[in-house]
């Protein structure tokens, strides 16, 4: 038998770790902000930071120079320290180096030992199967009984290879320490021998044509999305384990309009939120990953019209059932779990 039986599962994997969740912690996740840990001139503003983000994440991992591995860990740990991530409201993350690293043993043993209590989430990069999320899972449950934590660690995996891309389903299920997936574009782009050098994003080469003109006038094209299959894979392999799908990267910090249509097109396929590379993509990803107030409004509409979700209501000119019940909570608890947080739109959800 390849994985553990339904009694097993949720049981702790270290004498002394603490119970893993049945449930994931509901928590408003629209952006998560990398920080590189190794930045001694970013590091002091994160308390501040901390302020304009749903999660904070740091760094070691790629954009971490190797002769500064050592320090982006040490930086870690001092952001982990320098307020109370679990009362602040703010996600405390960080990104470790691939399993087959140098670095990963060193990176798990100091975050959970010197910064467990403060650490909700490790992000696995270039997981390609079940047994990369087995092998931290067990490493990390006997640190975090050495460290006497009461609440478990979770993984968040990034999706950068073809192997792991095809194993999606199986990564998801792998353990009760999931908490979700994202998508590495420009790793799997490479892995998959994609010709592109985008760092997610359409493409100007990826396009659809329409047929020809009889009187041979130029044809209608138009740009397509590299990603959309991906995307749409990930979030239903996400959904059925009961976790959260994230889109990963938007390289070209200068194109925001690009930035923001990418982001969309996530979070219309069911995404919960995006990386955040730039300060200048944390306002796209809020306002992104926010459900419109109008379409709150009309959603709130259909709630209050089928109160237990059966039956059939017209609403403005619409036909709702059961069916679009369903559609309509997801958009209202989403806003709810918004107003928590975000005033502004807590009043035009309430207007």
């Amino acid at each position: 038998m390849s994985q553990k039986t339904p009694r097993q599962f949720f049981k702790p994997l270290a004498i002394g770790a603490p119970e893993p969740f049945r449930d994931l912690p509901v928590r408003l996740e629209r952006m998560i902000h990398f920080v590189p840990g190794h930045n001694e001139k970013i590091r002091p503003k994160v308390p501040d930071m901390a302020k304009q983000v749903d999660v904070l994440l740091a760094n070691l991992e790629d954009a971490i120079p190797s002769d500064a591995k050592d320090a982006a860990r040490a930086g870690a740990v001092e952001m982990a320290n320098m307020i109370d991530w679990q009362a602040s409201g703010t996600g405390f993350w960080s990104r470790v180096n691939c399993i087959n690293s140098p670095w990963f043993l060193d990176d798990v043993t100091d975050l959970v030992l010197k910064a467990g209590r403060q650490l909700d989430v490790i992000m696995l990069p270039k997981v390609e199967g079940p047994w990369d999320i087995h092998y931290a899972d067990q490493l990390v449950a006997q640190l975090e009984a050495k460290a006497g934590l009461s609440r478990p660690i979770l993984f968040h995996a990034i999706l950068e290879t073809a192997e792991g891309m095809a194993r999606v389903e199986e990564i998801a299920l792998a353990s009760p320490r999931m908490q979700g997936i994202s998508l590495g574009p420009a790793d799997l782009a490479a892995n998959r021998k994609m010709k592109t050098t985008r760092v997610g994003g359409g493409h100007p080469f990826y396009r659809v044509l329409e047929d020809p003109h009889a009187d041979g006038s130029p044809r209608a094209n138009a740009q397509q999305d590299l990603w959309h299959y991906t995307i749409a894979r990930m979030v239903d392999a996400c959904r059925m384990a009961g976790i959260n799908a994230f889109y990963g990267p938007f390289g070209d910090i200068a194109d925001l309009d690009a930035c923001e249509q990418q982001f969309r097109n996530a979070f219309l396929l069911g995404c919960a939120g995006a990386w955040s590379l730039h300060p200048n993509q944390i306002a796209i990803a809020k306002r992104v990953f926010s459900p419109d107030p109008d379409e709150v409004r009309f959603a709130r509409k259909i709630l209050a019209a089928m109160p237990d979700g059966s039956g059939v209501a017209m609403i403005d000119g619409k036909m709702q059932d059961d069916a679009t019940w369903k559609q309509a909570k997801v958009i209202s608890d989403l806003a709810d779990l918004v107003a928590s947080k975000d005033p502004d739109l807590a009043s035009a959800y309430s207007a």
